[in-house]
């Protein structure tokens, strides 16, 4: 019964000035529909992000011999990669596995010279590892694992001054110290959008590799792209028992392929979530006033109920009670407002000037179509319903220092 009564009292209280409270719970739906809106943007940035990047050359998971990922040095190399490329592929029942080799080669055309990082791949298998393949806007990509053809990227291509059906030649050093040396056919130009990437890789098949390079079968990695980005812990395991363990091989996640692409991602959420503090701050200031101008207006009866014999802790209560309830409203709407917004931009997508540029840079779309998740959706929310009732405390708290005679004669 008591309860029932401390919980008409705040309601009421909470409706004895309308248009003050429709004002702070009008800030709270403004703010969490806000925190929603960019939040799910945020989140579903960053797993386009990872997804996009990791699927365009890195993939999930990597086998290699220990320090080539440091090092890149050729004589560290994965034993006869083939063999234990299929003994994965076999034994995980998954097909986006790949063996894969790299070395540091000089292009030359009959007019220039560049430096590049050119990489042996398995024409069968490469496509689903990487988005390469599917990004060659001329000519095409190779299908004979011991042609010797050659795929680079636009950028590359138009500083050689070459098209498909052109020559390269590509010098080099052997896994044995051995000069290496080919002329390969360039069969497919690729566009990836990253100028730095188009002008810095080039792609030759893996059996042509291991000729040129004098590899004897080995390779310097396997690549693995799981089912999802949050199958890789199960998976990991799963391929180091498969790993012989007189061969000394590790296998590397994507945050230790791409270290860089968490730390921007952290350093994003850092920034992002700094600038989403200060606005639940600026919330909690809102209703810190509110309450605290409700607890000014009734001293006086607050007075006459202490005299009563209610002590200054339930009445506390009762503050903090009328918070709540205004803030549970402004949590409730504003997460509704906050989705209904994000449901409508993941279906006609969002954009704005300067993205395509910026996303380029990450491998992404120009267009982003947030998702509403249950993270997203109350995340923001409960932090400034929490902030909220922080906020609440000190006019709370005030109550402890009333004292019943000077309250009831101050003026109502």
């Amino acid at each position: 019964m008591a309860v029932n009564i401390i919980s008409r009292l705040a309601w009421r209280n909470v409706w004895r000035h309308p248009r003050r409270t429709w004002l702070t719970i009008g800030a709270m739906v403004f703010s969490n529909a806000l925190l929603v809106f960019m939040i799910s943007i945020q989140f579903g940035m960053y797993g386009l992000m990872i997804d996009n990047t990791l699927k365009a050359f890195t993939g999930h998971m990597q086998v290699q011999a220990p320090g080539y990922k440091d090092d890149l040095k050729m004589r560290q190399v994965v034993p006869d990669a083939a063999t234990l490329a299929e003994k994965l592929r076999s034994e995980l029942k998954l097909d986006r596995i790949s063996a894969r080799s790299s070395a540091f080669a000089l292009l030359s055309s009959e007019d220039r010279s560049y430096g590049v990082q050119v990489f042996g791949v398995d024409p069968q298998y490469e496509p689903g590892v990487s988005t390469i393949p599917g990004l060659v806007r001329e000519g095409r990509f190779p299908t004979d694992n011991n042609a010797q053809e050659i795929v680079i990227g636009k950028t590359l291509a138009r500083n050689l001054r070459v098209e498909t059906g052109d020559e390269l030649t590509l010098l080099g050093s052997g896994r044995d110290g051995s000069f290496a040396a080919a002329v390969a056919e360039i069969v497919g130009i690729f566009d990836s959008g990253v100028p730095d990437f188009d002008r810095s890789i080039a792609e030759i098949p893996l059996g042509f590799f291991g000729d040129v390079f004098f590899m004897d079968h080995a390779a310097h990695s396997i690549v693995i792209v799981a089912p999802a980005l949050s199958a890789v812990e199960e998976y990991r395991p799963r391929v180091e028992e498969l790993l012989s363990p007189a061969d000394g091989l590790v296998v590397h996640d994507w945050n230790a392929l791409q270290p860089g692409l968490k730390q921007a991602i952290q350093a994003d959420i850092s920034s992002a979530f700094f600038m989403y503090g200060i606005l639940v701050i600026l919330v909690a200031f809102s209703v810190m006033n509110t309450q605290l101008m409700s607890v000014l207006e009734r001293t006086h009866e607050f007075g006459i109920v202490m005299s009563l014999g209610v002590t200054p802790g339930r009445l506390g209560r009762l503050v903090l009670l009328e918070t709540g309830m205004i803030a549970l409203a402004g949590l409730v709407l504003g997460a509704l407002v906050g989705g209904l917004i994000t449901l409508w931009f993941g279906y006609k997508g969002f954009s704005y000037p300067g993205m395509d540029q910026l996303a380029a840079n990450f491998n992404l779309p120009s267009r982003f179509y947030p998702q509403v998740t249950v993270l997203t959706l109350f995340l923001g929310p409960v932090f400034v319903f929490a902030g909220s009732i922080l906020s609440a405390l000190y006019p709370a708290l005030r109550l402890q220092w009333v004292h019943p005679v000077e309250a009831m004669r101050s003026l109502q």
